[in-house]
């Protein structure tokens, strides 16, 4: 399967090991301008410039004039990661005359995309069929979510980093006491900041701030601690006491 990766450079590995190596990748970036080697791409060096089977897109379309052009040229599945948007909101940036390929929300966090089971979402519920079809093909069990920010587990993980940095922030605990408290008491693979740093904080906080724009629970309101470190573009300094 020839599978076209839009954005996703902070996944290569984890991306390469979910899906294996029985696959062609091509990954592209972009900028906010265009997508590096966008015009190799477009005139087809190297081979069919639309020989995709299945594209994932880590960032809005509307970031790049490319990335609109290239998914909007493309005939086959479009996963778009989802943790901070829904897919109907991405499906939202085309006409129906500018995309023909069939859409789907997906999980692809640090951490989060490596697993046995591939959270997505649908736009059509009609689309089920061709996700199982895909997913065969790209060798991975999958659950279907509803198609909302977060989707299930980016959410409820974000939430859990949030109260850890409140408890942080009012004293009541160390960095090191909440990660080592929640690996022992919940045989969680990461503690709450380990596991910030490893999807990336401003990540975590992107999340968190689109799900409270979403629906203005108080759960999701971001903890000054962690905006803090997400604005700095700094980890959690977990060597310290």
């Amino acid at each position: 399967m020839h599978i076209l990766v839009i954005d996703g450079g902070h996944v290569e590995a984890e991306f390469r090991e979910k899906f294996g190596p029985g696959h062609e990748y091509r990954f592209f970036y972009s900028d906010g301008y265009g997508i590096k080697g966008w015009d190799k791409f477009a005139n087809g060096v190297g081979g069919d410039a639309l020989a995709t089977d299945v594209a994932f897109c880590f960032s809005k379309p509307s970031h790049s004039p490319d990335v609109y052009n290239l998914l909007g040229g493309l005939n086959c599945p479009v996963f778009f990661e989802v943790a901070w948007h829904s897919v109907a909101l991405s499906k939202s940036e085309y006409s129906d005359g500018d995309f023909k390929g069939t859409v789907f929300g997906f999980c692809g966090l640090p951490t989060l995309l490596n697993r046995p089971l591939l959270e997505v979402s649908l736009y059509h519920e009609a689309d089920r069929e061709k996700l199982a079809a895909t997913c065969a093909v790209l060798g991975t069990d999958y659950r279907v979510v509803a198609d909302r920010v977060g989707l299930v587990t980016p959410r409820v993980i974000c939430m859990i980093i949030n109260e850890a940095c409140f408890t942080v922030q009012e004293g009541t605990a160390t960095m090191q006491d909440v990660d080592l408290g929640m690996k022992l008491g919940t045989n969680y693979p990461r503690g709450p900041f380990a596991w910030a740093n490893a999807i990336g904080v401003a990540r975590v906080y992107a999340v968190l701030e689109a799900m409270w724009d979403d629906t203005h629970d108080e759960r999701y309101k971001v903890c000054p601690l962690l905006k803090r470190q997400a604005l700095r573009g700094e980890p959690f300094n977990l060597l310290s006491s």
